[in-house]
Formats: C-alpha cells, structure tokens, sequence
C-alpha cells in the first residue's frame, strides 16, 4: 500500500530515545501495514496485521545531534473496520478471522483522541484498505493431529511439564512433552481410555473439549475459549475424523518474526507478528499458535498474543518465539532520555564497544574508580585474596601513571592466582572427594593448579579434560571420568561447560527454546561409548577409550550417527579414542562455541555478569547484552591463541572494568549494560580469607596443617559450618550456579555473634592486639583497621566516628579498636566486591 501521511512535527531523539521537545525540525512520516493483503484459506485461519509509522533522520538544530526515529507501532491506536464481516471479521487488535469465502477489505484509520497521537503530534491520516481472500472454507483441507493439533496442545499448555507431560501424566491422562511424539499422543487422546476423550457424532460432548473450555469440571482450568478459532479446530477435527495425518498440510520448517529488532520509547508498545514456512515454501499466519518468552521481564514483558510492553527500565530485552520445534527471536532495544554526554576515553577495544552500546541506550557511564577501590577490586577478582595494608600503602602512595597496569601484571603472577583459579575449575569439574575418592581429588587439584600456573593454553587444557586417560590418582583430569561415568551425562556436562549448550532438555524431547533435539543429544553421547575403567595394581582405576558405538534413539530405536552439535557425522577410521575427534572439533579455530563460552565465563566473573546470562546458556534465542562485544571478544581470544592471562589483562586493563560502583542520575538503574561496577558478595571461601587476613588470625582447618588458607583447601567435604552457611558448593553439577552467594539471615547472624570470629578479633596474635600494643596513636590505629580491611583510609566522617570508640567510658584501646573491626567486618564494603 502506497498510503501515508507527511506533516511537520516537533519530535527528536536523544540516543535513538523519543523526546519530545520544542523545537521546529521537519521529519517525513510514513504509514505502513504488514502485510499489506491477507489471505485466509482455512476456517481457522487467522492473520495479525501490523501498523507502524516512521520516520526520516533528522538533526537536532540546538546540539547538532544527529537522530533518528526508526518506527512506532500503532497497531493498537488504530481502528479496524471490516468492509463486509459476513466475509471476514476484524478485532479491535488488528486480528482478521474468516467467515465466509469471498473477497472484501479491512479498513484501517487513526484513532485520534489516542494518547500516542497526542503524545507523538501525530496527524489524522487517511484510512488504508487491506485487501483480504478467504477461501478454502467450503471445502477445507482435513485437519492434521500432528501439525495443527499438537500446536495448540503446546500453546495451551496441555503437554507441559507441569500437567499432562509430565512424567506418568496427569490424572490417568499422559501426553509427551511438548509433543515430541505425535504418535503416543494420538494414541493417547483418540484410542486410550476406552475412546472416551474424543466423541466423533457428537464433538462438543467429547472429553477432550469439555475439559479444555471447563464445560466439565478441569484441574487446569479453561485452556481454550468457546467459539474461538483454537476451539472450531479442535471440533472440525474430531467431525473429520480425527485423522493423524493430512496430505496437504505441510510440516513448518521455518518460522519468522515481525519485526526482528526494534527501538522502543519508555512505556511503549509492539505488536509481534509471526510467521510458519511449511516445506513447499508457502507461508501462514501463526501469531496466535506461538509461544513467547522474555529474558527481562523488568525492561519487557509479553502476552500470550504477542503483545509486548516495555517499562523505563534502559537496557534490551529478547523475546523468544517457539512454534513447533522452531524457534526465533525478536530483540528489543529501549533507550532512555537522557543529554548527550562526552564519549569516554578508551583504553582497548572493550570499552569501544561498551561506549557504543551505552551511546544508543543514552546511559552515560560512571566515573572511574578511585586507587583503593581499584585495588580491592582486582585483587579480590584476580586472586581471591586481599591486599595487605602495606600492599594497599604503597600503591596509594604511589604517583606513577603506569601503577593499575604493573599491579595488574603482578596479580597475575602471583601462586595465589594458581590457587583461586584451581579452587573455581575444581567446582565446575565436580572435583568431589566422596566420586573421585580423596587421593584422586588431590590428584586433580594438583594439574588444575599447576595448569594455572603455567598459564596452559585453555583449548588445550580443554583438549586434556575430554580425551583424559591414564590413572584416576595420577596428576591429570582422568578423575572427571570417574565423577561422571554415563555416556550422555557426559556430553551433556561438557557441552554445557566448554560450549554453553545445554543440550539436557533434549534427552526427553525437542529442546524448547533452541534448535537442539533428540538425534543431536544422542549423537553427541556417541562419542563417550568407549570410555572404559579398569582398576590398577598401584591402586585407582585407570580411563581409557577404545571402541565404542552408535546410540540408538529412545523412541524411534532407529541408530543415531555420533556428530558433534550441528556438525556431518564423524569419521573414526584413524582415531580408536571416539573422544579425539570431538576434542579436535572443539579446539578447532571454526567452532563457533569455544572461545565464546570461556570469553563470556570470564567477563562475568570480572564483570558481575555475563553478555550472556545464564552464562553456560547460549542459544539463538538468548542473545548477548552485546553481541558485538562479544564477537570482539572471542576473536581476541583466538587471536592471542587462547592465553587465560592475556586476555584477563585485557579485560582488567579497560575503562570499563577500573569504573567505580557509585552511580549517576542516568545509569543506577543499569545492570545490564556495565555503565558502573556491581556490588557482588564474595564467595565462601575468598570471605573466610578475608576475614583471616583482616584480623591477622589464619583459620586452623580439620586435618590441615597451619597455614593454609581457604582457596588451597581440596577438600570439599571438609565439615565447616562457614561454608556451608556462605555457600560453598558440594560439586555435584558442571554448573556455576551451584555456588550460592545468596545473602541471607544466617549468615548476618554468623559473622556478628559467632564465637569463632569473635575470637579471631580478640585474638592477642591479631591485628587489633598488635596495633593498640604499639605506639601508634588512635587515629593511627584507625588508619590500620580501614587498610587491612578495605584497602582504603577512611574518611574524614568514619575516622571522627571510629574514634568515639577510644573515648568512650570504660573502653580502653583494646575493646576500641576491636569494636572498630567487628563494625569494619560486618560491613557491607568488606563482605562485597564493589
């Protein structure tokens, strides 16, 4: 359609955000419906229309900034008027239905007294006309139970897990998983229970239908309105007969989303449209069939329709859509009002692309942080330990330009990196005492700190871990063999872990919000069928891989080519370790997986939080916060041949990474987006450290000789009440997650009551001791506390604070400056990274 209107409006963005303003700037509008005919061929049929106005780049003639207003969806500010609804019916949200065949129009005009007419000066406009064919009505193609039945089971959420999938079903009524398997659910509604779900001389008496619309009484409540479309399918279906199959209906392969990407204003709208592309190429209307998901209720939220609505909330938010075992994504993108602000420097190519996503999102970052801050920060991050008061001294009384570098490069080196990072890759590898016995956790631990050390490369080290071999109790990663023994648990953990795919939904049934099904988890199982044990005469087992073979698909007991996730099958002629070929695939420079994986685990750790969240959750579906970082990102760590150190001295060295967690007007409300640091708790065993260091008192661990400190401890069984209450994991799961730093109400009372921190301030070896048994003044001992603790002088307000305590009745120095560090470690500033 060629209709549109033009007008002169007094509209600008700031940062592709809408505002209003007054000023006189001509923008060209132009109305566009989509799509621009309807074509309805079957009585249930449906098509969403969709509106948007948009609009021409323009130049703020005041600040010279150039903006441009992309689209406004209007669909729901618009009228819809069918020219004839014998033929067709139109809904006040632009939804055209069939009633008859034939030929008519549905005209589209502009809803005046709208608040986004007003808001936006928008002029009345001409009505448009659609041009709409129904047809196929008389005569319709059957109905097919597992291309147009099923559908509506997911939509409805008749197969989900929750109620009738899942496993032994719902009240004597099974289906499979979001249908999985069409078959045993046409068994199950047309020929189970004595026939009695489906009545065809009478459909609206059938079970089937009188639970759904809660004509009987039904657990789930009504599913399925009377009269609508979803119901005259289920009806004409079981007056056809119930057929399982229909020739002329075509199985969708493809599906499509409108728009795709889309800049929205605060508290605005968007109408998706969805389309199916069966396998002739022919294309129908599914929009009310779809499922939809976001992955930020707080920036969007979306309806069963399609109906989007953002908050005020910056940032971008995806919408996942799944029909069937397709699945799409439309992103949205909704900047804030805010004035143009001063592009940061930048000290590398990250806070190029940090600036660029915060530029279109009018999110001003903070400033940088100060030296102490920076200092605590990357110490805890890099290290997992404190630095010292004399460590915090120096580097704030030092001048040079060059100090956040060289102490960057220092932390790096330093054996307690090798230590912190062994303890983290030991909970991802499930490295328990009670699965892999005690001498091979030590065993293990014992690689895992010496690969850090070393700074091995990380593909290799990936190499090493899924072709481990040789004995359990050797130093190797042979002991993840032994944690987990079954082929598929296997490829899916190290999916997960290396390739951020989790692959375990499709053990059951298509995975729901990716492309993965059960021939790909099956396939990639494959590869792990050699794997053998064998016990040793020195004692442990030893893994090996020899042989192996094909798996078979649960249900269809058809045998499943071992591939790698969407890889050709693989060829085994020159490798009797099944697991070699996959280890090469992964390590191999076009893997679209690996470095994208490690690249987003490592920003979140440094970062608070993924590109991607979860951050071992990578699909089409789960875009990143900014993909083109995170491009950037995993070809830097192609490019400096997967060196851990290098990379992390990349990302400590940013602007980005050194920003202070104090907000401004414009950004306290961004977590998404890294325009500030984020507060985040420390882990169990960093804290306990902490704690240690803090008052100068080294923790006595069961069975352990003095000295160690938490990070170095292998023993994850180790019974400790502190780290069970702070979280520690047990190393069950691959998964990051099992690591809670929840706060919570233990924990507060643990560190203020417990006798055991207590008597680590009171110890007459402790720093408090130490510091009032010199001859430091008050104020001196003040400066001490603050600089064990958090790494930093206090402020001029704490200090006159802090000092109250050396005044006060009865209190002497001692009972002062302890009371001054029990209030330090029980601060916020000491128990979080910030």
């Amino acid at each position: 359609m060629s209709d549109r209107w033009c007008s002169t409006r007094n509209i600008t963005l700031t940062g592709s955000w809408l505002l209003t303003c007054a000023l006189s700037i001509s923008t060209n509008a132009g109305v566009t419906v989509s799509p621009n005919e309807v074509r309805l061929n079957n009585p249930e049929a449906s098509q969403q229309l969709l509106v948007t106005t948009s609009f021409s780049s323009h130049t703020d003639s005041v600040t010279g900034h150039s903006t441009s207003l992309r689209n406004l969806d209007l669909s729901r500010t618009v009228t819809y008027r069918s020219q004839d609804p014998a033929i067709a019916d139109v809904s006040a949200e632009g939804l055209v239905l069939p009633r008859s065949e034939g030929n008519t129009e549905v005209i589209i005009s502009p809803l005046a007294d709208s608040p986004v007419f007003r808001k936006f000066s928008l002029d009345v406009f001409e009505p448009l006309h659609i041009p709409v064919t129904v047809n196929g009505l008389t005569d319709p193609v059957p109905v097919s139970f597992e291309q147009q039945i099923i559908p509506v089971l997911t939509k409805t959420g008749c197969n989900a897990g929750g109620c009738h999938g899942k496993s032994g079903g719902q009240n004597g009524f099974a289906l499979s998983v979001f249908g999985h398997d069409p078959a045993s659910d046409y068994d199950a509604i047309v020929r189970n229970g004595r026939g009695r779900r489906v009545t065809p001389a009478m459909p609206d008496h059938s079970l089937l239908i009188r639970k759904a619309t809660a004509k009987t009484p039904h657990g789930g409540g009504r599913r399925i309105e009377l009269h609508s479309p979803l119901y005259h399918r289920f009806n004409r279906w079981i007056v056809e007969g119930t057929p399982f199959s229909s020739p002329d209906v075509k199985p969708i392969v493809a599906i499509e989303v409108e728009p795709k990407y889309r800049v929205l204003y605060p508290d605005g709208v968007q109408q998706l449209r969805v389309t199916g592309i069966d396998s002739t190429g022919a294309r129908r209307c599914v929009t009310t069939e779809a499922e939809y998901v976001s992955n930020a209720e707080t920036i969007g939220s979306v309806d069963g329709r399609g109906w989007v609505q953002v908050s005020d909330l910056p940032g971008e938010v995806a919408i996942s859509v799944r029909y069937m075992d397709q699945v799409t994504v439309c992103q949205l993108t909704l900047p804030q009002q805010s004035p143009p602000f001063p592009r940061p420097p930048e000290h590398n190519f990250v806070d190029q692309f940090v600036w660029d996503k915060l530029e279109l999102l009018g999110i001003p970052p903070s400033d940088l942080a100060d030296d102490s801050e920076f200092l605590r920060r990357v110490f805890l991050d890099t290290i997992g330990t404190l630095p010292t008061a004399d460590e915090a001294r120096a580097f704030l009384k030092d001048s040079s330009a060059q100090k956040r570098e060289i102490i960057i490069d220092r932390l790096l080196e330093r054996p307690e990196y090798a230590d912190f990072w062994a303890m983290r890759w030991a909970d991802l590898l499930r490295v328990d005492r009670a699965a892999v016995t005690p001498r091979g956790a030590v065993a293990m631990n014992r690689w895992l700190r010496e690969s850090f050390a070393t700074n091995r490369r990380y593909d290799n080290f990936v190499r090493d871990i899924v072709a481990a071999q040789g004995r359990t109790l050797a130093a190797g990663p042979a002991a993840f063999y032994k944690a987990i023994t079954e082929p598929d648990v296997l490829a899916r953990s190290i999916s997960q872990l290396f390739l951020g795919v989790r692959i375990e939904c499709a053990q059951c049934h298509h995975h729901p919000s990716d492309r993965w099904g059960q021939d790909d988890y099956y396939a990639l199982a494959g590869f792990f069928t050699g794997v053998q044990r064998k016990s040793v005469p020195v004692g442990g087992e030893a893994i090996f891989s020899k042989g192996g073979s094909d798996l078979n698909h649960p249900r269809t007991e058809e045998t499943i080519p071992t591939r790698a996730l969407g890889a050709p099958p693989a060829d085994f002629t020159k490798h009797p370790d099944r697991r070699e070929v996959l280890a090469a695939w992964m390590t191999s420079r076009d893997n679209p997986f690996l470095a994208r994986t490690i690249a987003n685990r490592l920003w979140a750790h440094y970062f608070s939080r993924g590109l991607i969240e979860p951050i071992d959750d990578m699909r089409s579906t789960n875009p990143a916060s900014n993909e083109a970082l995170l491009d950037a990102l995993a070809k830097h760590m192609h490019n400096v041949g997967f060196d851990l150190k290098s990379f992390t001295r990349t990302l400590l060295n940013s602007r980005v990474y050194q920003l202070s967690s104090q907000t401004n007007k414009w950004n306290e409300r961004d977590l998404q987006n890294h325009s500030h640091s984020v507060d985040k708790p420390l882990a169990a065993e960093v804290l306990l450290d902490a704690i240690c260091q803090g008052t100068g008192v080294p923790e006595k661990f069961n069975g352990w000789p003095q000295g160690y400190r938490a990070i170095e401890i292998w023993d994850n069984r180790m019974p400790s009440y502190f780290f069970r209450v702070f979280g520690r994991p047990l190393r069950t799961t691959v998964c990051e997650c099992e690591r809670s730093n929840e706060p919570s109400i233990s924990q507060a009372l643990h560190l203020m009551n417990s006798p055991e921190v207590a008597d680590k301030i009171q110890s007459r070896n402790g720093i408090a001791r130490k510091l009032v048994g010199s001859d430091l003044s008050p104020k001196e001992v003040v400066d001490g506390l603050y600089l064990s603790t958090l790494a930093r002088f206090p402020t001029p307000a704490e200090k006159a604070l802090m000092l109250q305590a050396f005044s006060l009745r009865g209190h002497d120095r001692r009972t002062a400056a302890e009371d001054v560090l029990w209030s330090l470690l029980n601060s916020k500033e000491f128990l979080y990274n910030h």
